[in-house]
């Protein structure tokens, strides 16, 4: 790969790919909503051109080259809250993947990778493959399932490579605040109670840097057609999660399991199964929970210095 161009550029999953091209040598096409707040997440690099552009205008940058080899597509909106269920506006999310689709053809990509959802799946009781029955609950994993199949049949169309990774659940600097992990972490380093669910999830939590690097490798070595979940490949409890996180910070910090009920639609069990991932691209965790909340916690504790 020499040249790949990345759609939601600020992002967390996104910024840290690029860092991980850059590192390799690739030239960058980092495309962010214009004036955004986190334009500053994008890695600063001779090698990253920005291109300040909405996720409905993406035909607009037909024109800036046709030298590319790989297109990641991260942009999305509506992701949090009443957002996930506005079905217009998740509707507009499967055209403008399309739209995607269709530029980087024009850009001269021969692979798309595009970043679908564990919430494609709905609730699952066994680790999600690619080929896991899909059965989605919300508005989003509705848009990210279609999306994900009109795409591959687009790219089929125009004789693109096309990978789908369905994230599970990542973590780590850059990420939004409102995320379980970070809203949790602003509360710790406040001093603030934290209040949780009783904690009995079993969930696979994947650090951004792994995460970026499973996409690097899917981008370079992806199977033609096949969906890739995104995750470490093993579960902890989710109120195991918390304590991690609570010890980072600080040790004597009391935290109240059990006072916040269980969503209606409460995901319970949560694993990848990478196996695939691995024998198709090579891809492996490296970053372990206790190391990568720790440096998410240092990233926080810098940014509240600023």
């Amino acid at each position: 790969m020499k040249k790949a161009a990345i759609t939601g550029a600020t992002g967390m999953l996104a910024s840290a790919l690029i860092e991980k091209l850059v590192q390799d040598g690739v030239e960058v096409l980092a495309i962010c909503r214009p004036h955004s707040k986190k334009r500053n997440h994008i890695p600063k690099s001779s090698l990253v051109t920005v291109a300040e552009c909405d996720l409905s205008e993406l035909l607009c940058l037909t024109e800036a080259g046709d030298d590319f080899d790989t297109f990641y597509h991260f942009g999305w909106d509506g992701t949090y809250g009443a957002s996930r269920d506005d079905v217009y506006l998740q509707n507009n999310n499967i055209t403008w993947t399309l739209d995607a689709v269709k530029l980087a053809h024009a850009l001269g990509c021969q692979v798309f990778v595009g970043a679908g959802s564990q919430a494609e799946y709905g609730r699952a009781t066994t680790k999600l493959k690619g080929d896991t029955p899909a059965f989605p609950e919300s508005g989003y994993g509705v848009a990210k399932h279609a999306a994900g199949i009109l795409s591959r049949i687009f790219c089929g169309q125009l004789g693109m490579r096309h990978n789908w990774g369905r994230i599970l659940s990542t973590y780590g600097p850059k990420d939004n605040g409102y995320t379980m992990i970070m809203k949790s972490i602003d509360q710790m380093l406040d001093r603030k109670d934290t209040a949780f669910t009783k904690g009995e999830q079993q969930w696979d939590y994947l650090f951004s840097e792994d995460a970026a690097n499973a996409f690097y490798c899917i981008g370079e070595k992806g199977i033609d057609g096949k969906v890739y979940p995104v995750g470490g490949g093993e579960t902890r409890l989710l109120k195991e999660y918390v304590e991690v996180m609570r010890d980072a910070v600080d040790l004597s910090l009391p935290i109240k399991f059990g006072e916040v009920p269980y969503q209606p639609y409460q995901v319970m069990y949560l694993c990848a199964d990478i196996s695939e991932l691995t024998a198709d691209t090579g891809f492996e965790p490296h970053v372990p929970f206790e190391e990568g909340i720790q440096k998410t916690i240092n990233w926080c504790r810098r940014e509240r210095k600023k």
